[in-house]
């Protein structure tokens, strides 16, 4: 199920709510969004949270605001500002060349506030209780990095920059860092003041379901708006029909010869019926998990 996350909410009240609506304690999420966030966030509902560990590493897309002139303490506008500086005079062209810096394969050191663990501990948890937070840069891919508009604007501390910006990233982006990065290259700081989740993989904004909705659906004793796990399974991952025999063997532990070497994970479907998630990378076939009948 793909549902828009309000703002104000976290993922996981999100998950407990549709745990009530869908009347089970088996829901879970392929992503996390901060609480300032909005947008698509895909649940798994009973045994399709087996398919959620291969939804977490798509790629992604988000709209987002970009204030340039203002740093945060957690890169976004939830953070006390801790530096201040003019950003009415910063040209177009130095934003274009900082952004084309930050488009591609970079190296990008995460939010002292994001949600890694360290020695156990959340790295915001730390954070928050006022411990210094190093966290190393890690590999990720920015596909597409475009500013959409400039807005000048006048806050209590002077001058600022607005941008309304669209990436497409890669899984392990952190669009704050984006932010704080943009405004590092560009002299005069920057956080994020708003963020939208517009896809996950090739679940979008157009099929999901405002929380408001789900729950009068709930109220009317009506269905919720769920994707059949071979329909999600179909459109994010590459298929391997199998026959009925073949279906049953696999869910008898049963391993088939592999069919084109894949490296990665394939789903193996007879008809509309969802089997297992399959590792095909050797000669035989190695099932990640089986969906029982």
């Amino acid at each position: 199920m793909v549902v828009d996350k309000p703002s104000g909410w976290t993922s996981h009240d999100v998950v407990a709510r549709t745990r009530r609506l869908a009347r089970t304690r088996r829901v879970g999420h392929a992503g996390t969004l901060d609480p300032m966030a909005t947008g698509v966030l895909v649940l798994g509902v009973n045994k399709a949270t087996k398919l959620l560990t291969f939804l977490v590493g798509c790629d992604k897309t988000y709209t987002a605001t970009i204030r340039l002139g203002q740093s945060t303490l957690t890169d976004d506008a939830e953070g006390e500002v801790t530096v201040s500086r003019d950003a009415a005079g910063v040209a177009d062209a130095a934003i274009e060349e900082a952004v084309a810096r930050l488009t591609g394969a970079i190296e990008q050191v995460p939010s002292a506030v994001s949600a890694i663990k360290i020695k156990g501990v959340r790295s915001y948890t730390r954070a928050r209780a006022g411990e210094d937070v190093a966290l190393p840069a890690r590999p990720v891919t920015v596909h597409r990095f475009d500013v959409l508009e400039r807005r000048s604007a006048t806050t209590g501390t002077g001058p600022v920059l607005d941008l309304d910006v669209e990436v497409e990233v890669s899984s392990g982006t952190y669009v704050r860092a984006l932010a704080r990065d943009l405004g590092s290259a560009l002299d005069v700081g920057g956080h994020l003041t708003a963020l939208r989740r517009t896809r996950v993989g090739s679940f979008g904004l157009d099929e999901a379901a405002p929380l408001a909705d789900l729950e009068s659906l709930a109220e009317q004793g009506a269905a919720l708006p769920v994707i059949p796990l071979a329909t999600a399974a179909r459109r994010q991952l590459p298929v391997r029909e199998v026959t009925p025999p073949e279906a049953a063997a696999i869910r008898h532990g049963k391993r088939l010869t592999s069919a084109a070497g894949h490296r990665d994970p394939v789903a193996a479907l007879a008809g509309e019926d969802l089997v297992a998630i399959l590792d095909e990378s050797d000669r035989l076939a190695r099932s990640h998990v089986v969906f029982p009948l």
